[in-house]
């Protein structure tokens, strides 16, 4: 009974927060539009190939991530208070925020959107790094903070430090779990950073790896966590309806920043950060082409093992239309996401 409502739950839920990231579209274009706040290229001096494939779209609004992590927060919040100061039963039912399973991925959503949000409006400013906002090491300096926060809170909060392996089980790990949380949620960010470059392709296949990791929270009995994954589903959907090539606007370090990091929390709040890297394939290949091109740069004097980094602008490079490779990465994504949950019922089995 209680599995069958979850169920109910989590699709009214998913419903509701495409329907209000829909109609908070046209609100959110409106501004971003009459404020111009619109992507900056880098030069043609700093990536002259980049610069060549992308020049089009100098001017697209960026910051469109909004749409997603605001939907939620709006979602979690009302019905919060709804439950809080009402009597009525469905919305005490409805409420999914709760301390144990989905208040941390929230506040880290939310934190981590502002500090984007905030990098993205530097860059329109030109008022950062070589006029792109934030620079790679305050960054990962960054998303290092907002990691050692989660982990304080897994380690001391919760008395978390199980980190389970796929056919050997769980092990508890002590003080280590701090590190290996920091580095999952840092690397996971970055990767979300780095594959939000082509239209549709970061949300493509965040909306799968969330999915594959809301149905292991719902296997798992964690169904305030499933639902908070559905309602960034609902989100990211409505999100990409307007981000298919040619995208109406971009996602932005508001969003990537966020979804990256959430990510990474709930893959740790489901005890599947060793599943993770499989579950989201492509956001592994995205980082690893970029620190390979800047090792092979560093080690031999500026020579590049890519035309361009991530992987996805060496293909457009190598002269593959922009929605063929994101919709051969979207392939990808599905894939791995659901050999990823594969694993994980054998391994329950």
């Amino acid at each position: 009974m209680i599995a069958n409502f979850a169920i109910i739950k989590i699709f009214l839920l998913t419903t509701a927060a495409f329907v209000l990231a829909i109609a908070l579209t046209p609100w959110l274009t409106h501004y971003l539009y009459k404020y111009k706040a619109g992507k900056q290229i880098r030069s043609s001096e700093m990536a002259p190939i980049y610069f060549q494939l992308h020049q089009k779209k100098a001017g697209t609004p960026t910051m469109g991530g909004i749409i997603i992590w605001l939907t939620v927060l709006l979602i979690a919040v009302i019905l919060f208070y709804l439950d809080q100061l009402t009597s009525l039963t469905i919305f005490h039912n409805l409420n999914f925020l709760t301390r144990s399973q989905t208040l941390l991925p929230l506040g880290a959503l939310v934190a981590s959107a502002i500090i984007g949000l905030v990098d993205d409006w530097l860059g329109l400013k030109k008022a950062g790094r070589r006029g792109q906002g934030l620079g790679v090491r305050h960054k990962l300096l960054i998303y290092t903070a907002i990691a050692a926060v989660g982990s304080w809170w897994f380690y001391f909060k919760l008395d978390w430090d199980l980190l389970h392996i796929p056919f050997l089980g769980n092990f508890e790990i002590g003080w280590w779990y701090i590190p290996i949380f920091i580095f999952i949620i840092v690397a996971t960010s970055f990767s979300v950073n780095e594959t939000d470059g082509l239209d549709g392709l970061a949300g493509g296949v965040l909306l799968t790896s969330f999915g594959s990791l809301a149905a292991i929270a719902f296997i798992l009995g964690k169904y305030d966590l499933a639902t908070f994954c559905g309602v960034i589903i609902g989100a990211l959907l409505a999100f990409l309806w307007f981000n298919i090539n040619p995208a109406r606007f971009i996602m932005g370090d508001t969003g990537s920043m966020s979804l990256g990091v959430t990510l990474g929390i709930v893959a740790m709040l489901t005890n599947t950060a060793l599943l993770l890297p499989l579950i989201s394939i492509v956001l592994v290949i995205e980082s690893l082409s970029v620190i390979v091109q800047l090792i092979s740069k560093k080690l031999r004097h500026g020579k590049k093992v890519f035309l361009s980094a991530p992987i996805h602008h060496h293909l457009e490079a190598k002269g593959w239309p922009e929605p063929k490779i994101v919709m051969r990465f979207w392939v990808i994504s599905g894939v791995s996401a659901t050999i990823g949950l594969i694993i994980f019922l054998l391994d329950k089995v």
